[in-house]
This record gives C-alpha cells, sequence and structure tokens, in this order.
C-alpha cells in the first residue's frame, strides 16, 4: 500500500499538478494538506474519474485537510479531539481497508508564528491534543499511523541553514521537545528509518531563490505506531514534483506498506 501525504497550497492553484502528480505516483492513498476550499467547492470530481473516494473537512479561503482513497475508507472522522470550540480544519482520520487495515491520521499542525503570541500558544496546545489523540490512538495496539505537514524542523540537519530558523515557531526548542514527546511515546519517523543525514527537505519557499539554491527544511513526516513500522518498506521525498508548473511549495512524502 502507497500512502502519500501533500501540502498542496490550494487546490484551485494546483488544479493541474495535482492530477498530474497522482498519475505520475499512483498513490493508494493521498492525504492532502492546505486544500483552501469548503467541502462542497471541492472539485472531486477529477479524482473520482481517477478511481479515488474522497473525503475533506474544508474552510474557506484557509487550511482544509482531505484524504484520497482508492482503497474503501471507513469510520472516517474530522476535526482533532480536544477543543470543540476549535473551528479550524486541520485533522482528518478515516480506516483504509487493504489486505491489513491502516488508521489513517492526515494532519496540518498549526505554523504557530509569530512567537511569542497567541498563534503560538495555539499551536503548542494543538500538539498537546495531537499527543493525547496518539495515545488514544496507541492503546488500541492497532497499525496506524500520522501524517502530513507537521510545521515542525525536527533537528537542525533537516534545514540547509538552520541558524536561519532558531527563532521560528517550526524550530523553536518548546516546538521541538513537544515532537518528541510525540515520538518518545512509541512512533517510528518513517523517512528518517530509511534515509540518515542532512540535505532531504520537503519545503522550500516561494521567495528568495530558496528552490535554486536548495536553501529547504524538513516539515512533512510521517509517524508509524509499532504495528504500522514493522510493515515499513520504504519511505521517499518526491523532490522532481517541484519542477511542475506552478507548484506548491512543499512536495509529497510518501511511504510503502506491506499491507
Amino acid at each position: 500500500m502507497k500512502i502519500a501525504t501533500f501540502n498542496i497550497n490550494g487546490i484551485k492553484a494546483r488544479i493541474n499538478a495535482l492530477p498530474a502528480w497522482l498519475d505520475e505516483a499512483q498513490p493508494d492513498v493521498a492525504l492532502l494538506q492546505e486544500i483552501k476550499s469548503v467541502d462542497e467547492g471541492f472539485p472531486r470530481e477529477i479524482f473520482e474519474d481517477r478511481g479515488y473516494q474522497v473525503e475533506t473537512h474544508g474552510q474557506k479561503s484557509f487550511n482544509g485537510v482531505a484524504i484520497l482513497s482508492k482503497l474503501p475508507l471507513e469510520d472516517i472522522s474530522r476535526g482533532l479531539p480536544g477543543d470543540a470550540d476549535d473551528e479550524q480544519a486541520r485533522w482528518i482520520e478515516a480506516t483504509v481497508m487493504g489486505d491489513t487495515p491502516i488508521r489513517v491520521c492526515g494532519l496540518y499542525l498549526p505554523n504557530g508564528n509569530p512567537v511569542p503570541g497567541p498563534k503560538y500558544d495555539y499551536k503548542l496546545a494543538w500538539m498537546q491534543r495531537l499527543h493525547a489523540r496518539a495515545q488514544t490512538l496507541l492503546a488500541a495496539e492497532e497499525p496506524f499511523l500520522m501524517a502530513g505537514d507537521y510545521n515542525i524542523i525536527p533537528q537542525d540537519e533537516d534545514a540547509r541553514r538552520p541558524e536561519a530558523w532558531q527563532e521560528d515557531a517550526l524550530a523553536r526548542p518548546e516546538s521541538r521537545a513537544a515532537y518528541r514527546r510525540l515520538l518518545n511515546l512509541g512512533f517510528t519517523e518513517a523517512f528518517r528509518a530509511r534515509t540518515p543525514g542532512p540535505e532531504h527537505y520537503s519545503f522550500w519557499d516561494y521567495q528568495a531563490g530558496a528552490w535554486n539554491r536548495d536553501d529547504g527544511i524538513r516539515i512533512d513526516h510521517f509517524l508509524l505506531s509499532p504495528q504500522c513500522a514493522d510493515l515499513l518498506l520504504d519511505c521517499q521525498i518526491d523532490k522532481h514534483i517541484r519542477g511542475l508548473e506552478k507548484p506548491s511549495d512543499h512536495v509529497p512524502v510518501w511511504v510503502e506498506l506491506a499491507a
């Protein structure tokens, strides 16, 4: 089973690039972030015509997450538990019914800038809710993964210029500590399990020639439960997708599971 995550930075802007990538990469499941569309405005037919079931959790102009799946989906839920007043569309989960059912959680973790301030407080509070949800899912002792745009640079090696990010919400000590607490529950970070070392990135800013200078950061991650990690075959970053017409500032990351 091939599962990908991709922050598309707006479905309208990526209306050609996203289908082109799907046709090339052929993921069984794609977890999308920043669709920037209400549910009824998402162009479902483009993806349904390619054999995908489409489930969205949208929001006008901002945020929004989605699951595209060629396999049946069951027990779909929207919104990260823990705050009934949170109106930001950043979480969707479902069980993918392959040979081995896999619970997939697609997330778009808050950016948190500027620091300090209410946006950063929201980021850390959201990560506490994520930690609690992860504990609940781990208790079931079944294969599941949490994937998406975490807006976290885990270590200095995950940035071309780590010094430029020291005071940014993506690399602040509090952000990294919250991410480590999550990992320490027993998750495997799929990309690092397969590929050590620096110079592997999933995001390049549109400005200041970041792409041409490979001035990137790695912020799109797959965290696998122990039962899911046992199924891991591979994890890669589709860096070449940045060369498509009207690319996102992110590129897809995918895992291959023996499921």
